[in-house]
């Protein structure tokens, strides 16, 4: 796809950072994509430095004509500081000021928030409860409201059995080491548990796993793209700020 000419001052670059792969892609501000998406391998074991450097390279095709950065980062971020990276580097990840450095980085102002809530902006029809999940690496969630973010919720940390969280029991190291049929009975369980406690109008399945589900789903659920899910970063910068939405300008250069 040929970039498209758009007033650089409303264009918007959207990043997917997840365990498996670093996605981006250049988008306007009604989320009509102006770039080929394209994505690279996360490293194993991702630091910061490793994630930056990352986007960097992945953005190299990419002109300097966008304005905003929005990104989705999986794990719980507050106010643009990463405070849990459960599928990156171990130990690395505490507090780290991602939206800064990506910031500082790349000149331009910066929206960090989890890749699930990014994604869920991305694809929710803004009609009532609806719930979006993630089933990739890991186990990623976001709840909204009437088309607006509620707080974010790490749910994937609950426990589902005495030795499980969601992450453990639904992610991908799962899905390798027990095989399709049982990773379906499985993701059926989840469902009937968020059908029941949460009582959603409608609920998104994203992720790289979506494409594994090989039973009928109910008509008020739906799957979703990655390639969908990464518009978000546009809504992302039509929300105010506040509700653990900030925007982060880079540091003037001395």
């Amino acid at each position: 796809m040929a970039i498209k000419k758009q007033a650089a001052n409303t264009n918007i670059l959207s990043i997917d950072i997840g365990g498996t792969s670093i996605k981006t892609v250049l988008l306007d501000e009604n989320g009509n994509m102006l770039s080929e998406y394209m994505k690279s391998k996360t490293p194993e074991g991702a630091t910061p430095k490793d994630i930056v450097s990352g986007i960097l390279e992945l953005i190299k095709p990419i002109p300097g004509s966008y304005d905003r950065v929005s990104v989705g980062f999986p794990g719980y971020v507050k106010n643009g500081i990463v405070k849990t990276a459960p599928n990156l580097a171990k130990n690395k990840w505490a507090d780290i000021d991602l939206a800064q450095r990506i910031a500082d980085a790349l000149g331009k102002p910066v929206r960090l928030v989890n890749d699930a809530d990014q994604q869920g902006l991305g694809v929710v029809n803004g009609k009532g409860f609806e719930i979006v999940f993630t089933v990739g690496t890991g186990f990623g969630t976001a709840l909204l409201f009437d088309g607006g973010l509620l707080p974010h919720l790490e749910l994937a940390h609950f426990p589902i059995s005495k030795e499980e969280d969601y992450d453990d029991y639904i992610g991908n190291k799962a899905f390798e080491k027990i095989g399709t049929e049982r990773w379906n009975k499985r993701l059926k369980k989840v469902i009937e548990i968020y059908k029941t406690v949460f009582n959603y109008d409608t609920l998104y399945i994203g992720g790289g796993n979506s494409k594994q589900i090989d039973f009928k789903l109910e008509d008020n659920i739906k799957v979703v793209s990655n390639r969908d899910g990464i518009k978000g970063g546009a809504k992302l910068w039509k929300l105010t700020d506040g509700n653990n939405i900030t925007t982060v300008n880079p540091k003037k250069q001395a």
